[in-house]
């Protein structure tokens, strides 16, 4: 199935990009129902589908508004009012959708997946609904996302940065082509051949909104609810090395130098997020010792803290990736 979006020159001049952590929630929830392996997420789904289970969330409102393939609830998918949204605003936007709205995608996903209880009491309660699937999604973020957060970032910033400098380079057109295989710009008209696709400009709001997306791989998403822009969430550049060890090298050692022997071992450990006592354990030191270094560096910026259940998990900020990163020589 092919879509066609067709562009004024106001369209073009309102076309911009936006990393959308909300874009990040329900493309990676949606992977995580996957019962297959994600090849390119291996290493974070086994880390973060048990916790999903423990918590019960694989059974919860985002296991009914985001089905394992097809249509998904388009509140979800707020507008960005800015290229970097923090998730409070997007959170905020979703918990101010019209009933309207709501009906609307409780109606096309009644379609495709039958009737449901929470579709039940969103159409009947929608304020009171949205501030219970408001609060599941923090509840997953802290436990899927957020963790990995600076490192995900990091990669859709580079995205767009990279596309931001192309559009310069050699204009809108030639980064339009080189989203993804099933995009295609031609004569003022965007293509986009995706299986279930809705975009179509006499639908939509002025303009394209472009998302990058390190869990949309390897298709595209697209969002079309008037009068906003369209959305087209896509794969982001350099998904492949997004969980790849990053192993600190000599830069351990000037670290160290600073930070001293144990807490330059501790960050080195936190290329994966971890708790208090993995950490001690992995790192042969004791509980005690453990905490007091991590509350250290969290006070430096260099670690953030995450609920994890009873425990909290630790992980390295991209202040501190840049630091154990061996710098160029001059």
């Amino acid at each position: 199935m092919e879509s066609e979006l067709s562009f004024s020159a106001a369209d073009l001049a309102q076309t911009r990009f936006a990393v959308s952590p909300m874009w990040e929630v329900v493309t990676s929830f949606r992977l995580l129902k996957d019962p297959t392996e994600p090849p390119l997420h291996r290493r974070w789904a086994a880390q973060v589908r048990p916790r999903l289970l423990r918590a019960g969330l694989d059974r919860g409102w985002l296991a009914a508004l985001v089905p394992g393939g097809g249509y998904l609830a388009d509140f979800l998918n707020p507008t960005p009012a800015g290229p970097f949204p923090a998730l409070a605003d997007e959170l905020a936007a979703i918990r101010r959708s019209t009933p309207e709205q709501v009906h609307a995608d409780l109606a096309t996903l009644g379609r495709k997946s039958g009737p449901s209880p929470r579709y039940r009491l969103l159409h009947e309660e929608p304020e009171a609904a949205l501030e219970k699937v408001a609060a599941e999604i923090e509840t997953y973020w802290e436990l899927a996302l957020a963790p990995y957060w600076p490192r995900v970032r990091q990669l859709l910033e580079a995205d767009v940065f990279h596309r931001a400098r192309q559009v310069a380079e050699h204009g809108s057109a030639h980064v339009l082509n080189e989203l993804h295989a099933s995009v295609r710009w031609e004569a003022g008209i965007l293509h986009v051949v995706r299986r279930q696709c809705r975009l179509t400009r006499d639908q939509t709001g002025a303009g394209l909104l472009l998302v990058p997306s390190a869990f949309a791989w390897p298709r595209v998403l697209t969002r079309s609810v008037p009068p906003e822009p369209p959305q087209l969430a896509y794969p982001a550049r350099g998904i492949g090395a997004l969980w790849e060890p990053r192993s600190p090298g000599p830069a351990a050692d000037a670290v160290a130098a600073v930070l001293g022997r144990s807490r330059a071992q501790l960050l080195a450990e936190l290329d994966v997020p971890a708790s208090t006592t993995q950490l001690a354990r992995s790192c042969g030191l004791s509980v005690a010792g453990v905490s007091q270094h991590l509350t250290a560096l969290r006070n430096a910026g260099l670690v953030t803290g995450h609920r994890n259940g009873r425990s909290v998990l630790y992980a390295r900020t991209a202040v501190a990736d840049a630091l154990l990163t061996p710098q160029p020589a001059p």
